[in-house]
């Protein structure tokens, strides 16, 4: 993410890494419907943070709904960065909660490129509600290889796999994304 882009960042525990992650980038708009991207985002002063309305989620401090959607379409901005709950060895990205993946569909339509971020745990996983699948993505950002299929997939739809580097699990330092 380059310093002085628009950026979507949506709900899951991957994306607030990456709002950590953006710290030391400056310029930066972000959109998102996760109230806590929102507060690791809100004190740093060369970052505009604009949170969408709609029910929060109890559990995660999603925000998800209707008005979450429209919101969102407000917007056409350089980056999205999403999450899913599962990726199925086909590509299918998956969730659990139908109201936050059409939210996370408003947020891919609305962005010139967009970003999956997810961790390996995902690639066990099962879930669902289909989010998209790979093609629909730019790039997919995880922490270790993925399974032989999904790096295939990601070849053969121009699907720019990157492994993030790791980080100490009792430090709490995230590597700049």
């Amino acid at each position: 993410i380059p310093d002085r882009a628009a950026l979507f960042i949506n709900i899951g525990t991957t994306t607030e890494a990456v709002a950590q992650a953006l710290s030391r980038h400056s310029g930066l708009m972000v959109i998102t419907n996760n109230i806590n991207v929102a507060s690791i985002l809100r004190p740093l002063p060369n970052v505009e943070v604009i949170i969408a309305g709609g029910v929060v989620r109890r559990s995660d401090g999603g925000i998800v709904g209707e008005a979450a959607v429209d919101f969102i379409t407000q917007f056409k901005v350089d980056h999205a960065v999403i999450g899913a709950s599962a990726l199925d060895e086909d590509g299918a990205m998956l969730d659990f909660d139908y109201r936050e993946v059409r939210v996370a569909k408003a947020i891919m339509q609305n962005a010139r490129n967009v970003m999956l971020v997810a961790d390996a745990m995902k690639f066990t996983r099962t879930a669902p509600v289909r989010i998209g699948h790979l093609s629909d993505v730019d790039v997919f950002v995880t922490d270790q290889p993925p399974p032989e299929p999904v790096i295939s997939y990601c070849r053969d739809n121009g699907v720019r796999l990157e492994i993030a580097q790791g980080r100490n699990l009792n430090d709490n330092a995230v590597e700049p994304a």
